[in-house]
């Protein structure tokens, strides 16, 4: 009893904590991203290495169904329709490659830590991902930003990348939430949230 009392007393006094500090839109970055979840079949060499070709292939894929999506809604529409065609690409990929693993494509909703990429910082929370599943994917995972197409070579520039998250509605003060990596106020903001959410979960 006396430790539940003390984790609601901390829980209080994070919330009020969190509640003083500025709000910098981390609802519309979950609400404006697409995030892809590759997993492999396991954790070989041969394994990760084909988890790797598969990724190429659906990113090859994913930039001509991609072409004039200017919102997450329609993004996700236009990579719904094309799941048949992704999966064929990506069991092509793995025939090609000497196995004949199964592959399973799906539009779901997971929940991430915050993660970092090259100079990005994304908040935990829940998002859209396209999984792509191989074989028993029970392997280490690879995930990236599909849409808007940070995952893309032409977007890794971080002027193209900038581009392309304000295209689909950032403004650019929650472009930089998750480009200013190294703001104090930030990363305290997204550990406060990930701690909440563990002393939740337990």
């Amino acid at each position: 009893m006396k430790n539940l009392l003390t984790i609601t007393v901390c829980l209080a006094v994070i919330l009020i904590f969190i509640g003083l500090m500025p709000v910098h839109g981390e609802n519309e970055i979950y609400d404006s991203v697409l995030r892809l979840h590759v997993l492999a079949n396991s954790d070989s060499e041969e394994d990760q290495a084909l988890k790797l070709r598969v990724r190429d292939a659906i990113l090859a894929s994913s930039a001509e169904i991609f072409e004039g999506c200017s919102t997450k809604e329609k993004a996700i529409e236009k990579i719904n329709s094309a799941i048949p065609a992704l999966t064929q690409t990506a069991k092509n990929t793995i025939s090609e490659a000497g196995y004949d693993y199964t592959v399973r494509i799906e539009l779901s909703e997971e929940e991430y830590p915050t993660r970092n990429y090259e100079s990005f910082c994304f908040p935990s929370g829940s998002y859209t991902s396209l999984r792509v599943l191989i074989g028993e994917a029970e392997g280490q995972n690879w995930w990236c930003v599909l849409f808007p197409p940070l995952c893309l070579s032409a977007a890794t520039e971080k002027s193209a990348a900038e581009d392309a998250f304000i295209s689909v509605g950032l403004t650019e003060g929650q472009y930089k939430v998750i480009t200013e990596t190294d703001s104090p106020t930030y990363e305290v903001r997204f550990k406060v949230l990930e701690t909440i959410e563990g002393l939740l979960g337990k």
